[in-house]
């Protein structure tokens, strides 16, 4: 992320605290995040306490430990303030909420929250914490309002290493996508504006978390894998056949088999693939081929041997990314949607990744080295309102620029506060 400079960002920054300072009870913490935050997007190589206290607090290493790694002091104002931030900066009716979750690689088996499950990042399974994420972006502007550590089963019952480092009690092992609905009423609350939820298969293949978007009267739009069973939209529910022999049958038929996604895109015939330009990028127009057709999801009441009748309406859509490879994706986008509002609301998922990728190489997000619940919380915090600071900056870059005619040099955040 580009970001143009300001002579006067440290005044800025004092600035824009000031709402989230707020929530501190006690002096010192107030005075202690905004000099954290000033580590974070300073020019210290890593942002682990000792390298930042040497550029932002010389001879007070101990005092910036004790405030990310053993104060006490409550993240939800903090968390609140920042929705409300990031509100103000991109929410709105076409702004979208994307789930994801982001993986910090760890050595060792000490870090709170540490497993070796398969990690995207590495391309193969290793140590490492995994973080629910939620983005609230519009067009092409995100700002991180939510990192939630994913507790794995293995420390459920692991009283030892939850008492090293610091797992209270209500803290328990819960699947992602129940995480992530959570994350979802809570910025609701605080006031986030959006008008759809984007996820990627890791989150819509599960029909539990479909659904609970749909109860929340929420447009969705979600990667599922190939497999995922679909019904053609004019199935119909009849009554149960009469069994030849044996007890009769309990349970509806549907008029037709559920078939994969990949059957029902492959049925379709090439010719149902258009191409679409969803947006221009830095290096010219960006193009996909796209195909789509209203289904019923398989994941209504079940009818036994694994098979469910078919649920809500939605679109199926498939994406063709190279000769081999297909991806497909389901939305409860209205039959009236085009092609170019699908083909956005796809790639707009992508829009988290920026978040993701600046948090860890230049504002330190995985360079923590604390072990604990409180701490691992506490940085994570102060990264994404560092991260918002920054897209703060250079959102008012732009309008200054807008508005005197002039275009100010892009830079990388971390000389735009140097």
């Amino acid at each position: 992320m580009a970001a143009p400079v300001d002579p006067d960002w440290e005044g800025e920054l004092e600035r824009w605290l000031r709402p989230f300072l707020e929530g501190f009870r006690h002096k010192a913490q107030r005075r202690w995040a905004p000099v954290y935050v000033r580590g974070l997007v300073g020019p210290a190589r890593r942002k682990s306490v000792s390298p930042m206290a040497r550029v932002v607090a010389p001879g007070d290493r101990e005092q910036l430990h004790h405030f990310v790694c053993a104060s006490p002091w409550d993240g939800a104002p903090l968390a609140a303030a920042l929705v409300k931030a990031a509100d103000g900066l991109v929410g709105g009716p076409e702004a979208r909420l994307v789930v994801d979750d982001t993986a910090l690689v760890k050595k060792g088996r000490d870090s709170v929250g540490v497993a070796p499950p398969y990690c995207g990042e590495l391309g193969k399974k290793a140590n490492c914490q995994s973080l629910v994420s939620v983005t609230l972006a519009q067009y092409e502007t995100p700002v991180c309002v939510g990192l939630r550590l994913f507790l794995p089963a293995s420390w459920e019952t692991d009283q030892k290493r939850r008492r090293q480092c610091g797992v209270p009690e209500p803290a328990r092992h819960q699947p992602k996508w129940e995480m992530a609905l959570e994350e979802i009423d809570r910025v609701r609350a605080a006031g986030a504006r959006f008008g759809e939820v984007l996820a990627d298969a890791a989150y819509g293949m599960c029909a539990e978390f479909r659904r609970g978007l749909t109860e929340r009267e929420l447009t969705w739009t979600v990667g599922v894998p190939s497999v995922q069973l679909v019904y053609p939209a004019d199935v119909t529910v009849g009554k149960p056949k009469p069994a030849a022999t044996g007890r009769p049958r309990k349970h509806s038929e549907p008029s037709t088999p559920a078939v994969s996604a990949q059957e029902m895109i492959v049925h379709l015939g090439n010719r149902a693939f258009h191409a679409v330009t969803w947006r221009q990028g830095t290096k010219g127009p960006l193009r996909g081929r796209f195909a789509a057709v209203r289904v019923r999801v398989a994941d209504g009441p079940e009818i036994g041997q694994g098979r469910r009748l078919p649920g809500q309406e939605a679109w199926l859509i498939g994406e063709q990314r190279s000769r081999e490879e297909r991806r497909y994706y389901l939305s409860d986008r209205p039959a009236g949607a085009a092609r170019l509002e699908l083909a956005r609301s796809i790639k707009g998922r992508w829009a988290c990744e920026q978040p993701h990728q600046q948090m860890k190489q230049e504002l330190g997000l995985d360079h923590f080295e604390g072990r604990t619940w409180i701490g691992l919380h506490h940085h994570a915090l102060m990264t994404m309102i560092a991260f918002a600071f920054l897209q703060h900056l250079r959102l008012k870059g732009k309008k200054n620029a807008s508005r005197t005619g002039r275009r100010l040099p892009p830079v990388c955040p971390r000389c735009a506060v140097n």
